[in-house]
């Protein structure tokens, strides 16, 4: 196989949006996002979406091209990533993957596993229960019903706790059994670059962005989606905590001091699921860009 997908990947603001278009204008070719919370066209300040001119140094896929409105699953994403990477690999041999959501990198490099289809009555029945009874009740449940999964995810999200739930519910088996540990094949090759830093260094970092966000006008943006507040797409850290203040359950100094700290545990667990990958090779976040083309290069040649 002579075309090469380079997948960026590190904890959120580590500034993996800046090395992927260093490396997009060396290498001539395109960006396509694996950033889960960057796919919504409602939601820019929040999540730290590239900026019109960071857009405009490089050609880019799957940013703000869905509505928080729109269906869209992580199987979704693989289909359109893969067409995407189709087209992009007949005019070009690199390509560029970049993102901090480990699942959606996962469903380009190794592939989903197959479930079964689902009565979306589950789905909303299970919303439901979340937004009444909170997560708590959710994790109780997949303890019960799939104790394997339940120690490995990460039960502090509920979008996956849902997704495990309905699959545990409507087939009546454990969400687990469906998960194998062979991946898919991929007609290119993968280069896996990891960004990282001291602790302290990416909580710095993550405190300083969401004090840049607050001056940007996330609070405008955020009421300005409040009415879309119950959409599983806003549940999310940078919203949530601000609907909380708008709603008066918390002054706007401890909603921000929850964005950061809810923040930094979302990166703690980014490290977390990365750092499992043995095919990752990591990087200092400032490490010359230059040393990062060398050892891309040593893969391509």
């Amino acid at each position: 196989m002579n075309k090469h997908l380079i997948v960026i990947v590190g904890p959120t603001a580590i500034g993996k949006t800046n090395l992927s278009i260093q490396l997009a204008r060396h290498f001539d070719c395109e960006i396509l996002s694996a950033d889960s919370r960057q796919f919504f066209k409602e939601m820019q300040i929040g999540t730290a979406a590239p900026t019109t001119e960071e857009l405009s140094m490089a050609p880019h896929h799957c940013i703000q091209h869905i509505s928080i409105q729109d269906a869209y699953s992580v199987g979704d994403y693989e289909k359109e990533a893969l067409s995407i990477l189709t087209s992009l690999f007949a005019k070009k041999d690199i390509a560029i993957l970049i993102g901090g959501s480990g699942l959606y990198v996962r469903a380009v490099t190794d592939g989903l596993d197959d479930f079964p289809e689902i009565d979306p009555a589950i789905r909303i029945t299970l919303n439901d229960v979340f937004e009444k009874k909170g997560i708590t009740a959710l994790q109780e449940q997949l303890q019960t019903l799939d104790p394997v999964q339940y120690n490995k995810m990460d039960i502090q999200n509920p979008h996956r706790l849902i997704r495990a739930l309905e699959i545990c519910i409507g087939t009546g088996t454990p969400y687990s059994s469906f998960l194998s540990a062979a991946g898919k094949s991929r007609p290119f090759n993968i280069i896996k670059i990891g960004i990282t830093a001291d602790r302290q260094i990416i909580y710095d970092r993550i405190n300083t962005r969401v004090d840049h966000m607050i001056e940007e006008g996330l609070l405008k943006e955020v009421t300005a989606l409040y009415e879309f507040k119950a959409l599983n797409a806003l549940n999310t850290v940078g919203y949530k905590e601000l609907f909380k203040y708008l709603d008066k359950e918390w002054s706007l100094e401890t909603a921000i001091a929850e964005i950061k700290k809810n923040t930094r545990r979302f990166a703690k667990r980014q490290l977390t699921w990365f750092r499992k990958d043995p095919k990752i090779h990591w990087f200092d976040y400032q490490e010359d860009t230059k040393k990062i083309i060398q050892k891309i290069d040593t893969f391509l040649s």
